[in-house]
């Protein structure tokens, strides 16, 4: 390739891939793997690269750390994508791996991008050549690896943990391509201000390769009305339609709302919200957020207030009758009173223990006294003798009846907690064990 057609290569490639580092000098963030004295960095830096696994958000640097390792260890770099690729391109990619071990004694990389869209057997189909040291296997996935990965897969390569990118790095990712007069935009004269640049980081959300693409845009959209700086104007209409990193049904979706239950059970009013408004800037279903909010009322108030499952179920109907903008309120409404709320999870708690038993145990018989008696058969049989109706008893309480089955041992599921109005309730209950006690009742 001549001169003039690397340049002309290099032109048409999108910024984000043109300012790929060489080395690892050049790579930005994961200082945690990549610091001088990590593991990681040494194996690398050696030449001796190990299978692996790639475990990030998108534009954290899986593709770009894959290639870096590839050609430290000056090996064959042969990359498929697991959204496109299929058992011939999996074949090609270990005959091509076979071919340069046997004619050239090369190593081999196959990186395998998106490798969680494999199925099991396709996955399966590494492990003889990774075994066989055919090629050194690098997966990139943006999913949890101990849900989407098999055991075998897993058992033949270290995970490594990608995490999002602090806003310093992704402001100097941008800085670079400023500055940078052949792979990056210096040579186009176009200016942007430093409060500007710091938006466009902010907005990337982590994302290096959305920061790129964000600054290629705003440079062209200035480049094409001639101006010689970047406006405020122009990188807000870049950004209106950019959405922050919210996977529905992956990961990140399933983090974020583990974290919004967790801070109502915490009893964080304002970490509640925060999570709450993350979702839903995100994308999240509001109609999903409720299921979970009610739940959230139900396993962690209860009946220390009964009213937050009533103000959960309100604020689910006002988001129903008055959609998305005046709805998102009462959610925010109804996730604060949760969060502020006396906690119990004795409901959760009993439930469980019940259903555990009811699950366990045989099918014991209804008792006679406890059955209903509509017709005079059943009376004959002894349906509802003995029925002792607690309204006509002293305080509304028949004192020592069981209601259980008579071979089962008499459980004590629920156990309210010292909060809230379940104070009340055990206080309630104490009195009436005292009852059944003197009545010679369990």
């Amino acid at each position: 390739m001549s001169l003039f057609e690397q340049v002309e290569d290099l032109v048409s490639r999108p910024l984000a891939d043109r300012m790929r580092p060489i080395d690892l000098e050049g790579y930005i963030g994961q200082q945690h793997l990549l610091a001088k004295g990590k593991p990681l960095r040494q194996a690398i830096s050696i030449g001796q690269p190990h299978s692996m696994i790639l475990w990030g958000p998108p534009g954290t640097g899986k593709t770009t750390l894959a290639k870096l390792i590839a050609g430290y260890c000056d090996a064959e770099f042969i990359t498929i994508s697991a959204v496109l690729a299929g058992v011939k391109d999996v074949r090609a990619a270990v005959a091509r791996a076979e071919q340069l071990q046997k004619e050239q004694g090369r190593r081999t990389i196959l990186f395998v991008d998106e490798v969680h869209r494999f199925n099991k057997s396709q996955q399966d189909a590494f492990l003889p050549y990774v075994e066989n040291g055919t090629f050194t296997f690098i997966g990139a996935t943006t999913e949890n690896p101990s849900f989407e990965l098999n055991n075998a897969l897993l058992s033949r390569a270290r995970v490594y943990i990608l995490r999002g990118l602090k806003q310093a790095d992704l402001r100097e990712i941008a800085d670079r391509a400023m500055e940078d007069p052949v792979k990056g935009v210096a040579e186009r004269g176009i200016t942007i201000e430093p409060a500007l640049r710091d938006k466009l980081a902010q907005a990337s959300d982590g994302d290096g390769r959305r920061v790129l693409n964000l600054l290629e845009i705003v440079i062209d959209l200035a480049d094409s009305q001639n101006q010689p700086a970047v406006l405020e104007s122009d990188l807000e209409s870049v950004l209106a339609d950019s959405l922050r990193r919210f996977d529905k049904g992956g990961e990140v979706f399933y983090d974020q709302i583990s974290a919004l239950h967790k801070s109502v059970r915490g009893s964080s009013p304002d970490a509640a919200l925060y999570w709450l408004c993350r979702m839903l800037d995100g994308g999240c279903d509001p109609v999903y957020l409720m299921r979970r909010i009610v739940r959230m009322a139900s396993e962690d108030i209860g009946n220390a207030d009964p009213r937050g499952l009533r103000i959960a179920l309100d604020a689910w109907e006002s988001y129903e009758k008055l959609g998305k903008e005046e709805g998102e309120l009462a959610i925010a409404q109804a996730v604060l009173y949760l969060a502020c709320a006396a906690k119990s999870n004795a409901v959760y708690s009993a439930f469980n223990a019940a259903m555990a038993d009811v699950r366990s145990q045989s099918s014991s018989e209804v008792p006679l006294h406890l059955r209903n008696a509509p017709t005079k058969l059943m009376k004959e049989l002894g349906y509802a003798k003995e029925y002792r109706y607690p309204h006509n008893e002293p305080d509304a309480y028949a004192a020592g009846e069981s209601y259980f089955p008579e071979d089962m041992r008499e459980p004590n599921y629920y156990q309210p907690v010292n909060r809230g109005l379940e104070i009340k309730i055990a206080e309630k209950l104490s009195r009436l064990k005292v009852l059944d006690e003197k009545a010679g009742g369990n």
